[in-house]
């Protein structure tokens, strides 16, 4: 199944906020939304999707199973219960949000959850969500890779996982950056203010540009409509081999998203 290239994420987006944020994203022609049980938004999130007036099919809906629901027999119910807020029968790409806190939960148990989820018809397609090499090894021994649509994980000029994304690219399975823009460090660059001052453009262009020239999707995350509309437009940003090299070159292992129940990372 083919991921939008960009998609709004939802974040720390909850109420109003939440709802104003995704109607404008809409709006401005965004049709990838992300969202999470743990974002406490998928209400919100639905209402902005039902008051857009636009048709489902046209709008590719991500949501996120929180640790407290990879359990074989509390997946499919916490799904169900997602869905209901959401206001939807199906969603587009179901993810375990993080991998069970010390293995409590084995990967292969949420993993055949999460496809009985899908075969019941819950989601279109499943994946996963900050896994490392050996746990999505564990999940494609559980349901293969074929049917694992993507990992998302923290990537961004400063953290470029790059043996993961070998591995990734080895297993044929695609990658969804979140937190592309580094929690906006991107904007105060150097390097990449250079690039977009050449090419008439924003530095948070050019990072997303950088990035899906490289064939990931990405999720950033915005609240004002300038910014948001400064994002989509990175799709037309094309970046010489020569920037996409300066920009490599920032690679410095630097993760933003490590909290205390995370696996041991690559």
């Amino acid at each position: 199944m083919h991921i939008p290239h960009i998609g709004l994420g939802t974040f720390r987006l909850t109420g109003t906020q939440a709802i104003d944020s995704v109607r404008s994203g809409l709006e401005l022609g965004y049709r990838h939304i992300d969202t999470a049980q743990i974002y406490g938004n998928e209400q919100d999130v639905g209402t902005a999707l039902r008051e857009s007036g636009i048709d489902r099919d046209e709008v590719f809906v991500t949501t996120k199973v929180w640790t407290e629901h990879l359990e074989g027999s509390q997946l499919i119910p916490s799904l169900e219960q997602s869905l209901r807020k959401l206001g939807l029968e199906q969603v587009d790409l179901a993810l375990i949000h993080w991998p069970s806190p010390d293995g409590a939960v084995a990967v292969a148990e949420s993993m055949a959850a999460l496809l009985a989820a899908r075969e019941r018809g819950l989601a279109r397609a499943i994946g996963v969500s900050n896994f490392t090499m050996p746990l999505l090894r564990e999940a494609i021994a559980a349901v293969g890779a074929h049917n694992i649509a993507t990992n998302q994980v923290e990537l961004h000029p400063y953290l470029q996982n790059r043996a993961l994304v070998a591995f990734m690219l080895e297993a044929g399975i695609h990658l969804t950056a979140y937190m592309p823009l580094a929690y906006g460090k991107v904007m105060a660059d150097p390097v990449i203010a250079r690039i977009a001052a050449r090419l008439g453009a924003t530095p948070a262009q050019v990072t997303l540009a950088w990035l899906m020239g490289k064939g990931y999707a990405v999720i950033p995350s915005s609240t004002q409509r300038v910014n948001q509309a400064g994002n989509l437009a990175a799709r037309a940003l094309t970046l010489a081999p020569e920037d996409s090299a300066a920009i490599d070159a920032l690679e410095r292992g630097e993760r933003l998203v490590n909290p205390d129940f995370a696996p041991r990372w690559d």
